[in-house]
Formats: C-alpha cells, sequence, structure tokens
C-alpha cells in the first residue's frame, strides 16, 4: 500500500463543504441562544433580587439600648464568652453611613469579633438628624453625646475609664473627645481618622477643599443623603457603577456572594442626612483651613490640643484606603505626647479594614492583642 493509498481522496474531502457549513453555523447559532437566554434569565434573576436588599437582616448580634435620645441609641452587646478585659469599650461610629457595618454579617462581624475576644462592647448609634438640628455642631456630639454615653458606661461597669474605639469620623470625634477629656479614657483606638488633611489626596478630600459649604447649606439646611450618596458615587464610577453590577449579574447563582453584595449595598445606600454646622466645622475647619492638626480646632470655648492626649494610641489604617488617605490618618502618632503608641497599617480598604474575611484573620486578631495587653 502506497502512502498516497493511505490519504483520504482530495475530491472526497471537498465533496460535502455545502453540508458541513451550515451545520457548524447552525450549532454556533444554538450555543449563543443558549447564552443570551442564560444572560436573560441572571438579569431578570439580579433584578428581582436587587428588590428585596431593604429586606436583609443587618446588625444581628443580640444587644440592649441603655439609652436612646433623639441624636441616637446607646447599644450594649450580649457577652458571647466570659469577659476577660476589665476595660469596657465604647465604639464611636461615624456620622456617615450607618453603624451596622461594623455588624453586616456573623463571618465578617467587628463587633462579634471583639465580643469573641472577651471584650465588653457598646456602641453609639447616631440617629438621623431633622431639619431642627442644622445648628448641632461637633461640641455637642463631643462634649454632650459622646460624653454622656461615657458616664453611662463608667457608672455601669464602676470603673473609672474605658477605652474608645472610633471609626472614620467617629476616630476623629474620638480624638476630639480625648484631648478633652483623658481622665475618663484608659486607651484611645482609632481606625481611620481624618487627622491632618493636608495629606489627603482622596478624591473626598479634593472636592471638600473646593466646596462653598457655607452657600451648599444655605440651601439645603443639612447634607442631604441624596448629596452623599451622589458624592460617593463619584469616586469610583465604573467600579461602583457598571463592574459592581456586571459582577453581581455574573454572579447571581452564587448565594455568598449575593448575600455579602446585598448587606453592602442596603449600607451604601442607607446614607442619613448629616447637620448642617456639623458639616460645614468638617469641610471648613477640618478640611479646608486644617485646623485639627495644627492645634487651633475651637468646640466653642475649647482648644482642642492633641499634643495634650497621653493615653495609649493605637492608629490602625488601611494603605488602599480611597476615603481617607492613610498619610492623613498616620500623623496623629506624631503630634500626640503618648509615650505608648503604635500605628497599624494593613493591606486593604476603607469598608475592607472592618468588614471583610481579610479584617477577620488579619486585623482584628492584632486589634485584640493590643487592647487586651491594656484593658486589665
Amino acid at each position: 500500500m502506497t502512502k498516497q493509498d493511505l490519504q483520504p481522496d482530495q475530491k472526497q474531502q471537498e465533496a460535502h463543504p455545502e453540508k458541513e457549513e451550515p451545520t457548524k453555523k447552525i450549532k454556533r447559532e444554538s450555543i449563543l441562544l443558549e447564552e443570551i437566554q442564560e444572560g436573560y434569565r441572571k438579569l431578570q434573576k439580579a433584578r428581582s433580587t436587587l428588590y428585596t436588599a431593604s429586606n436583609v437582616e443587618v446588625g444581628e448580634t443580640p444587644n440592649e439600648v441603655l439609652v436612646e435620645t433623639r441624636a441616637y441609641r446607646l447599644l450594649h452587646y450580649q457577652q458571647m464568652v466570659s469577659k476577660t478585659a476589665k476595660t469596657p469599650i465604647l465604639v464611636v461610629y461615624a456620622l456617615i453611613n450607618r453603624s451596622y457595618v461594623l455588624d453586616l454579617q456573623h463571618d465578617k462581624s467587628w463587633i462579634r469579633s471583639l465580643l469573641s475576644q472577651g471584650f465588653d462592647v457598646y456602641l453609639i448609634d447616631w440617629k438621623a438628624p431633622t431639619m431642627a438640628d442644622k445648628y448641632v455642631s461637633f461640641d455637642d456630639y463631643v462634649n454632650c453625646f459622646i460624653d454622656d454615653c461615657v458616664e453611662v458606661l463608667l457608672k455601669k461597669n464602676k470603673v473609672d475609664k474605658l477605652t474608645l474605639h472610633g471609626y472614620c469620623m467617629g476616630g476623629t470625634m474620638s480624638t476630639m473627645y480625648t484631648a478633652l477629656h483623658q481622665e475618663k479614657v484608659r486607651n484611645l483606638a482609632v481606625i481611620a481618622p481624618v487627622i491632618d488633611t493636608e495629606r489627603d489626596s482622596t478624591v473626598i478630600a479634593n472636592v471638600a477643599k473646593n466646596m462653598d459649604v457655607e452657600k451648599m447649606l444655605h440651601v439645603t439646611g443639612n447634607l442631604q443623603a441624596e448629596q452623599m450618596y451622589a458624592l460617593y458615587s463619584a469616586l469610583k464610577p465604573f467600579k461602583q457603577g457598571v463592574n459592581k453590577y456586571f459582577n453581581f449579574v455574573q454572579n447571581i447563582d452564587n448565594e455568598p456572594f449575593v448575600d455579602n453584595f446585598l448587606r453592602l449595598e442596603k449600607w451604601l445606600y442607607d446614607t442619613p442626612p448629616i447637620a448642617g454646622e456639623t458639616f460645614r466645622q468638617w469641610v471648613s475647619d477640618i478640611y479646608q483651613k486644617n485646623l485639627l492638626v495644627k492645634n487651633e480646632l475651637k468646640l466653642r470655648d475649647k482648644l482642642i490640643d492633641l499634643s495634650m492626649i497621653r493615653v495609649p494610641l493605637l492608629n490602625i489604617v488601611a494603605d488602599e484606603d480611597h476615603l481617607v488617605s492613610p498619610q492623613c490618618s498616620a500623623p496623629l502618632n506624631d503630634v500626640v505626647s503618648s509615650i505608648d503608641k503604635r500605628l497599624m497599617r494593613f493591606q486593604t480598604g476603607h469598608v475592607g479594614l472592618i468588614a471583610s474575611l481579610y479584617s477577620q484573620n488579619n486585623v482584628l486578631p492584632k486589634i485584640g492583642q493590643w487592647l487586651k495587653a491594656r484593658s486589665q
């Protein structure tokens, strides 16, 4: 048998090209149709699922309301294990969005992690201000609301000092409070505090530094929720818009992904107003004039001098933070007079620092160790 005999007849190969091509075309069209139908199914499922975001359960760690006023609720969380730290922790959340991001879901809860490490945890859950609150200022938040909560904790626990633990703007307010009332503070532990705004290169900082806040508040009274959400949506328009929802549709059948997405989505849209005078001070005095780090900020007649702070300080920052530059938070360690002070930096973002598996595995164990050594 010759080599030529083993080769198929060229005429046979070319005999039915008109039959093979339509078959391939039909198969491709069938696959394409299936992909379109699957994409449409996912899109419809994603659309209906998004409508349920407001019904998602968050902040489920058991707690009791110790005090409730028109400005805040003071929550006390139920112990999960035997209390091993004598010093109670008062968590001061920011005035932006809602505090349940610290207790978003069981496996990513900042609150539950602290409880599981034996700490006694309290939290100030800020209420949304109304137009009647447009003249409420940082003096009210720091010297009235926070101080009232501190007094409740000290009396309830029969101690003379507590750990003040603030997040973002809450970290800034905790720093202000400590500068004025450190006789009541054993430890100051802050997460991504706004301190030196001259070093803040974020979009938010640039917007704040160029904002005519007086003119805006003259029209709106308070900073409205819609304005706040529009600002945050503009920070990363592709990631927070097109890309975010594209990923959601692609993962719509992944139940853990969907649950996590809906909780974060609920939190992102749950944006309360900010009292007008407080927002004016935040923009004008802190971002535009940078008075806090210069030790020139006054709450009424009380000067905030950060160099007066001598209590142990833990400053926790995220290197990938797009809301508060780590370079803005880190200078706190340079301006206080504390001997016992530490700066912890983590490779994550603003929300990832507090509400992620990375946070549970890498951030909270180290924070717990630092606090426990100073909470007896």
